[in-house]
């Protein structure tokens, strides 16, 4: 049988991606092929190198090749992954491809936490990544990386000074903390806190990101709002406890990104501090906060739920000590690395299934 790109094409059209719903081939996933003899190469390109689906879906390709065509062929199937975005080139981040706010009702649930983890997480997946510490009162991110004291360097592009953001564990960031003494109180109002959250995502050389993470301040505040005045924002992450206060201010958190004059899709609910384990007894789970909160809280908006992480000390361990507990090895990575495989792939869906984010225009 003569094999020719059109009928490999026409075979894998069969397979689909498990979360968008549509073939391979129309979905423009399938690239560079190559046919020498009974050997045949070609690149599937995944919508995110975070995604959780990689074997499912080359092994539904490998299953589609061999029922079409038999035995006889060597297939060498190479996955690669390019994010994808429904971002222009704006004159705001023009490269970078995914905004994604990281929010809570109220503070303590760990919500910079969460965001420093999943940065690490979707950065040690393989994306490039950017971390904003929006929260202009209360910085934390320089603690959690290990780099207090550290100052952004800044360089003239024409008549404009552009910030050079903080690297570590292979995370772009910016933060008010390297602006300012670690001993000293920010004490700005409103305008002056925004102020300070424009100048990180327009004067920041970012470069190319995949994702761009902001660590909101917990409430719903001016920064809130600033942010989706500034940029077009891909989707909202809402960290919670399981318990009954914290889930009350994390619906009034979703319930602002879904008013219809701000309009940000959210991309779902991670339930943090969701079961105290011992390092002694790893197989028990203690419901400190009450249990399955978040999942409902999802259930309930229909958003999806996006895993829950567990209360450990090393968690605390290593925000104090400033390595981030993803990049150590037990179930803690493993919580992190799921959750983040999982949000990458919440916005894969979102971007092929909704509309581009407009900017907030109104005034409140």
């Amino acid at each position: 049988m003569q094999l020719t790109p059109e009928l490999l094409k026409k075979s894998l059209s069969k397979v689909q991606d498990p979360d968008i719903k549509r073939d391979l081939v129309s979905l423009g996933m399938i690239q560079g092929i190559e046919i020498e003899g009974n050997k045949v190469r070609f690149t599937v390109v995944l919508t995110t190198p975070a995604c959780p689906l990689k074997e499912v879906i080359k092994n539904n390709c490998l299953e589609v090749l061999t029922e079409d065509f038999g035995t006889d062929w060597k297939w060498d199937i190479t996955m690669t992954a390019t994010v994808t975005t429904v971002r222009d080139a704006a004159p705001v981040l023009p490269q970078v491809k995914n905004i994604i706010a990281i929010a809570s009702g109220k503070g303590g649930v760990g919500k910079s936490t969460t965001s420093v983890n999943l940065a690490v997480a979707l950065a040690e997946l393989g994306a490039k990544v950017g971390l904003i510490d929006a929260d202009i009162s209360g910085p934390s991110i320089p603690t959690m990386f290990n780099v207090e004291g550290e100052q952004p360097a800044v360089k003239k592009e024409g008549e404009k000074n552009i910030i050079v953001p903080i690297t570590q564990y292979g995370v772009k960031m910016m933060s008010i903390g390297f602006l300012t003494p670690t001993d000293s109180a920010v004490v700005w109002r409103g305008p002056m806190a925004s102020s300070a959250l424009r100048q990180f995502i327009a004067d920041v050389e970012w470069g190319e990101l995949d994702y761009l993470l902001i660590d909101l301040p917990p409430g719903t505040s001016d920064i809130h709002l600033t942010l989706v005045q500034t940029v077009p924002v891909t989707g909202a992450v809402i960290v919670t406890t399981p318990q009954k206060v914290a889930l009350a201010d994390a619906t009034k958190g979703l319930s602002m990104f879904r008013q219809a004059q701000i309009n940000v899709p959210i991309l779902g609910v991670v339930e943090n501090m969701a079961y105290f384990t011992p390092e002694e007894l790893p197989n028990h789970k203690y419901h400190l906060f009450g249990k399955d909160g978040g999942k409902k809280l999802a259930e309930k908006y229909e958003v999806p739920f996006l895993g829950e992480i567990p209360i450990v000390q090393s968690i605390r361990e290593s925000g104090d000590s400033g390595y981030p507990a993803v990049l150590k090895s037990g179930p803690t990575q493993e919580a992190y690395l799921k959750l983040a495989e999982e949000v990458a792939r919440q916005i894969a869906i979102r971007n092929s299934s909704f509309e581009k984010t407009e900017l907030v225009e109104i005034k409140l």
